[in-house]
């Protein structure tokens, strides 16, 4: 398979070329177009309780496509729901990447999908209690709101749990406040992830909560008089 996202950072699209015989895995929803020769099958992998644990844990979609080129090449794009960048990430063989919730687009067949406890602050920080785990080998795309902003981290680092996308397994974190508690509640900041250890962490420039924070003040009020 080769590839080339497109459109990046604003509106991202994965523009994949398949030989004959070779798939590729998507969220439901993420195909944009592909050729005729291009055989879409619709199952939940690893089984239908694995898949509902990711569902539910991890915010993934319970049923995934697998795109697969017969009779020979063929060509799919596929893209994320929400406008931002998309990039890829090379997993060898045993090594894996913490992904947020929602942000999984698309996987080649090798890359095997789980969920990582991220504890209880996880539920109140906006990150959720899980993230997903992308084990290798193979190649897993990872889309953000806004663009990606990469962090290679030794020792130390702070990120905005609502700006993470994903990070390598090498690294871990863990869900504190920043500041005092007037900070917490009046600072506008948080919960944080402090990440200790060698290794990327990947956020994104916007917040989701933000977007929502800015846009709830114009949303239409029903009024039942």
């Amino acid at each position: 398979m080769t590839f080339e996202i497109k459109s990046s950072p604003d509106f991202a699209i994965i523009d994949c070329n398949l030989e004959d015989g070779e798939s590729i895995v998507a969220e439901s929803g993420a195909m944009v177009s592909m050729s005729p020769n291009i055989e879409m099958k619709t199952e939940a992998r690893g089984g239908i309780f694995a898949a509902a644990k990711r569902k539910l844990l991890g915010g993934e979609s319970i049923f995934q496509n697998t795109f697969t080129a017969k009779g020979g090449k063929g060509h799919l794009m596929l893209a994320p729901g929400c406008p931002g960048d998309v990039i890829s990430f090379e997993l060898d063989e045993g090594r894996s990447l913490f992904i947020q919730s929602s942000a999984y687009v698309a996987a080649t067949p090798g890359v095997i999908l789980d969920t990582k406890w991220g504890g209880v602050k996880g539920f109140f920080s906006g990150t959720g209690m899980f993230l997903l785990k992308a084990t290798g080998p193979g190649t897993v795309f990872v889309a953000s709101y806004g663009a990606v902003y990469p962090k290679k981290v030794d020792g130390e680092y702070i990120v905005d749990t609502d700006h993470i996308v994903a990070f390598q397994d090498s690294v871990e974190y863990s869900i504190t406040k920043v500041g005092g508690i007037k900070s917490l509640f009046l600072g506008g900041e948080g919960l944080v992830a402090k990440f200790n250890g060698s290794g990327m962490v990947y956020a994104q420039t916007r917040s989701p909560g933000q977007l929502a924070g800015f846009l709830h003040p114009f949303r239409r009020v029903k009024n039942n008089n």
